[in-house]
């Protein structure tokens, strides 16, 4: 063997492994530290409660009360400027998640006549650049559909004649073209992936006029184009549900924190999608979906609830599944009694289970939620609260809906970029200074006084 192949062997064989155990090791930090500093790891009080740095007009969630240091659970709720989710549920029609979009950029909810104008708007901007799908979807595919819509984000920059621009005017041009372009982008990006990696017919329909984001959605990334008013009205509700969520969610945050630098528009927002990318976050429903097949693939008869509760016990013991000790779509970072999406979303998921003959898939996920409450309190004391979260139902309707499980989120960022354009807009507003927390050196600890 020649020495430069020995070298490249090497280096692949035995260089790379003991360099990356170094670095794992030189920069791992003792946990203790966290307890001995009062460091708020993960912005975390150590009462699980998050750490507050800011205001916000635009959403909040609400999941326990705090007062003279007691944390008590109470029924979860979550508000859209000051209304709550299930109110707008009920009251804002067909074009639903049109609404939310308008009251999370404008603060109040839209007339008839000003809902038609701003669906127009919106209707303008849903086709892409010319030239753009082709030079950057289709020459460019990726197996990750959210990875292809945040290049897709910063190549958008370039078509921009002033995209540095801190005029709220420009940013709300900006944010009303990538909210109606997102669905455009999912679709495209997903039938390129489609294509190129599975060997898939190649279609791409145009975004039609007067249909609306979560119509145009199904009518994109359908063969066919067709799609039933429940279909339609489902998936409306789902891009509602995940529309906002506050403005400490990670991806929020994220925004705020990139905002915050003065940054423009493009690089926010795709920050804010690397953020939705990560498992922990918009990814958890893919999760929950991998353990239902493991469920369904090691119980013979997994609507046997006595069956059923022991291998959830397993999993929770981290001995099946993914070993992880996690049961997926169950338990919240705020809500502890119950998860206000997730109690829409399952009365939802069962009516259209009915219409789909599917209502023994929907048993297995109630009874998941009923039978991990039951094993909290035998095993973690009557007094533990734990709900189903939105992540439990969401990935469940969309295999309802015959929605490939490569656009689950990103179905979640196209709902969640108002909220992301609303959080920017409000960062850039009232907010002039750069967020800038600190860290603590370790490098000499005892110094502690150092600043």
């Amino acid at each position: 063997m020649e020495t430069k192949d020995w070298l490249i062997k090497d280096l692949k064989e035995n260089w790379l492994e003991d360099r990356a155990k170094k670095v794992e090791k030189v920069n791992k930090i003792d946990k203790e530290y966290y307890r001995q500093y009062d460091i708020k790891q993960g912005l975390r009080n150590s009462d699980g409660t998050g750490v507050v740095v800011g205001f916000t007009k635009i959403g909040s969630v609400h999941g326990y009360t705090y007062c003279d240091g007691v944390k008590t659970s109470i029924e979860g709720k979550l508000f859209y400027r000051d209304i709550e989710v299930d109110e707008l549920v009920k009251n804002t029609g067909e074009f639903g998640f049109e609404s939310i979009v308008y009251l999370l950029l404008f603060g109040e909810l839209p007339q008839q006549e000003e809902l038609r104008k701003f669906n127009a708007i919106l209707d303008g901007f849903r086709k892409l650049p010319t030239h753009f799908t082709e030079n950057t979807i289709l020459k460019s595919p990726s197996r990750d559909v959210m990875n292809k819509l945040q290049r897709a984000i910063l190549v958008l920059y370039s078509y921009d004649e002033k995209p540095d621009s801190l005029d709220i005017d420009r940013i709300l041009i900006q944010s009303l073209k990538l909210i109606a372009r997102f669905p455009t982008i999912i679709s495209y990006g997903f039938q390129a992936k489609a294509h190129y990696f599975d060997d898939q017919s190649l279609y791409l329909h145009n975004p039609k006029e007067g249909l609306g984001t979560a119509a145009n959605i199904l009518h994109m990334i359908r063969a066919n184009n067709k799609y039933t008013q429940l279909e339609k009205d489902t998936l409306d509700l789902l891009l509602i549900l995940h529309a906002e969520h506050g403005g400490g969610n990670n991806s929020a945050f994220t925004t705020h924190v990139v905002s915050s630098s003065g940054t423009d528009t493009y690089s926010a927002v795709g920050a804010a999608v690397g953020s939705l990318k990560g498992p922990k976050h918009g990814g958890a429903n893919l999760r929950v979906k991998a353990m239902v097949d493991d469920i369904k693939e090691n119980l013979a008869d997994y609507s046997d609830r006595r069956s059923l509760k022991e291998y959830l016990k397993k999993i929770l013991k981290g001995e099946v599944f993914d070993q992880k000790g996690l049961i997926y779509g169950m338990g919240h970072a705020v809500y502890t009694k119950s998860d206000p999406r997730a109690v829409i979303l399952k009365k939802k998921s069962k009516e259209l289970a009915a219409a789909k003959d599917r209502l023994d898939e929907y048993e297995l996920y109630d009874n998941i939620e009923s039978l991990t409450k039951e094993i909290f309190k035998e095993e973690r004391g009557e007094d533990i609260e734990i709900c189903a979260n939105v992540d439990l139902y969401s990935g469940f309707v969309y295999q309802l809906l015959n929605i490939p499980q490569e656009l689950f989120t990103p179905l979640f960022a196209t709902a969640r970029v108002a909220s992301w354009c609303a959080h920017r807009i409000e960062q850039l507003v009232s907010d002039h200074k750069i967020i800038r927390p600190a860290y603590k050196s370790l490098k000499n600890e005892e110094k502690c006084t150092i600043r």
